[in-house]
């Protein structure tokens, strides 16, 4: 193709030449007119070479600088793409980690606070403890639990009400005192007896107890039950959960007389201290 397009060109710088010379005549050509009309179409011939050479040359100069520049910009969109994508990473991370390290724990110590303040205001502080596992015999676990713990609830109750060293300290004939002041518990009646009703005790520690009593016992019993499983009723009362208010007995008021006659949910509850 190449050597197509120069013996082309060299054709087209010599038909000017020969048209020149044919309009002056055919004369008698030596050998002499031959050379120099061979000299000047080479002459014409290199003249076009170069300029088509020199435009060519500034012609690819022109689009490989186009080529490069878009070249450039391509690299350089891609390089800010993927520094852009990991700074987004970089910062979602450190906004995860904030979340995750700062404003969660803060948020839940947050509603932590609101909660105990809450189940202060509404008397049921048993609800912040973890409680225990239901079962058939969770009474029988949780009452030999509260025997043990007698002396040790009594003690931190007075402990919360800031009373001296010495009140707080018991002698060993003393705590023998107040073992034979709890006085024994009437026989539980059993299930299918009649005119039976369980009542059941939320102590602060989040246990629940339960226990069946006839209906004509005396309303003492429940106390005498509240102190047999380590609550002194100096430092405790019994109150019902709704409406919650303190339960009121009498010497010789039954468990009927106060009101009790169906199956009831009673709460242990701390006195508040006198002044």
């Amino acid at each position: 193709m190449a050597s197509c397009g120069v013996v082309g060109i060299f054709l087209l710088s010599a038909l000017p030449l020969l048209c020149l010379e044919l309009r002056r005549g055919i004369p008698d050509l030596g050998i002499k007119d031959i050379i120099l009309l061979c000299g000047r179409i080479l002459l014409l011939l290199a003249l076009l070479t170069l300029i088509i050479s020199v435009t060519t040359s500034w012609l690819n100069s022109f689009k490989s600088s186009q080529v490069y520049l878009k070249e450039e910009e391509e690299k350089n969109e891609k390089r800010q793409k993927l520094v852009r994508k990991k700074q987004q990473e970089a910062q979602g991370e450190k906004a995860s980690r904030y979340i995750e390290n700062v404003l969660k724990p803060h948020q839940e110590m947050k509603l932590k606070k609101l909660e105990e303040r809450f189940y202060q205001m509404m008397g049921e502080t048993w609800k912040l403890s973890n409680g225990h596992k239901l079962g058939g015999d969770e009474d029988l676990v949780v009452e030999n639990e509260s025997h043990t713990s007698f002396e040790t609830s009594n003690r931190e109750a007075a402990r919360r009400r800031n009373l001296p060293n010495p009140l707080i300290k018991v002698s060993p004939p003393a705590e023998q005192r107040m073992q034979k002041e709890v006085p024994d518990l009437p026989e539980e009646p059993p299930e299918t007896a009649e005119e039976v009703v369980t009542v059941a005790l939320r102590c602060p520690s989040g246990s629940i107890l339960r226990r069946r009593f006839f209906k004509s016992y005396s309303s003492q019993v429940l106390f005498d039950w509240m102190m047999k499983i380590g609550y002194h009723t100096s430092l405790y009362s019994l109150s019902t959960s709704f409406p919650r208010r303190p339960l009121e007995v009498e010497g010789g008021w039954s468990l009927q007389d106060i009101g009790i006659t169906v199956d009831t949910i009673l709460n242990v509850e701390e006195k508040e201290p006198s002044n």
